[in-house]
């Protein structure tokens, strides 16, 4: 372990195979560029849209495969309005749009490490700065940031179609300032993965099938991956099918932020008309699983399913997606 006092001594978890909490920084931050909210541009955010009507839907688990802890119960209906959802995550290539008009540095950079899943870091062993006992897959790595996704031997040649990770909420928050979006709340986020089906596990259903439905792990959490789905790490945001809604990988590939601060008590006491979230917090809610989830560990890979993580924080499979920010009536 790397005790020097520049380095972080370690990367503490937020449980399961989640992505780990940035040490020592419990409140949120501020997003690092003076990047104001812009009107709506699609010139700028030029990601396909899924538009999902105004209804109703069961949130949370009926399945009974909710993690304890996670908050996924009680099941409650709720109401969202019209909105319009990415289609997929926000890619590297918009990401590196956005960058590139703005200037903007991300958290990872200005930090200077991020996380990396330690059979696909790209680094030198003296830019491995942690291993934290509790989750020994993730390392610390020096110079791994969203231009670096395994670390800094690493580039984005190949992947400015994959997932943008390596983006903390406050990155995420200052990328919706500069196109005219927001994040999603997580009802309109859930509402939007689960493709109109109700009550299902993943977005088409509860079953499998024959074939692979995203991005997960395969064979023997942490230390072996057989790769059958074509994927160690990211996949790109158009791999597998898209739901009925239009949405591709929602579960699975990286876990998506909401503007929601976080509470594991929220669906005791949430609005049933287009719910927020809790009025404050330390952390901010998480979706979707990542390339990482596996039965055996981490079955986060489903549409209820919630985690969180501090607003700074950042690693190998967090990324986003967008909501525009004009409504267009309840359609109730």
């Amino acid at each position: 372990m790397i005790s020097d006092d520049s380095r972080p001594e370690r990367i503490p978890p937020i449980g399961s195979c989640c992505s780990p909490t940035r040490p020592g920084h419990d409140r949120p931050t501020q997003p690092g560029a003076d990047v104001r909210t812009r009107p709506p541009d699609p010139a700028r955010h030029e990601l396909e849209q899924a538009t999902v009507s105004g209804r109703r839907f069961l949130m949370g688990d009926s399945t009974g495969a909710g993690n304890r802890g996670d908050g996924e119960v009680p099941v409650h209906e709720v109401w969202v309005d019209n909105f319009q959802i990415d289609a997929t995550t926000v890619t590297n290539a918009a990401f590196a749009r956005f960058v590139a008009q703005t200037g903007y540095r991300t958290e990872a950079e200005t930090y200077g490490y991020s996380a990396v899943f330690h059979l696909a870091v790209a680094a030198d062993p003296e830019d491995i700065l942690g291993q934290p006992p509790e989750i020994p897959w993730w390392l610390g790595v020096r110079g791994a940031d969203w231009t670096h996704p395994a670390g800094p031997r690493s580039t984005l040649e190949g992947v400015h179609d994959h997932p943008a990770v390596h983006v903390s909420w406050n990155d995420a928050l200052a990328y919706c300032a500069w196109a005219g979006r927001r994040l999603p709340t997580e009802a309109e986020w859930e509402c939007a993965s689960r493709g109109g089906l109700p009550g299902r596990a993943f977005p088409w259903g509860d079953e499998w099938g024959d074939r692979y439905r995203c991005n997960t792990w395969q064979g023997v959490f942490p230390t072996l991956n057989t790769v059958d789905d074509g994927w160690l790490t990211t996949a790109p945001v158009r791999e597998f099918a898209p739901n009925a809604f239009g949405v591709w990988q929602s579960v699975g590939n990286v876990w998506e932020w909401c503007s929601d601060w976080w509470d594991e008590h929220y669906y005791s006491y949430s609005p049933n008309r287009n719910p927020s979230g809790p009025p404050a917090g330390a952390r901010r809610t998480m979706r979707g699983g990542s390339f990482l989830c596996h039965d055996s560990y981490c079955n986060r890979y489903r549409n209820s399913a919630r985690a969180s993580n501090t607003p700074d924080s950042s690693a190998a499979n967090i990324g986003f997606r967008t909501v525009g920010i004009a409504q267009h009536g309840s359609n109730e």
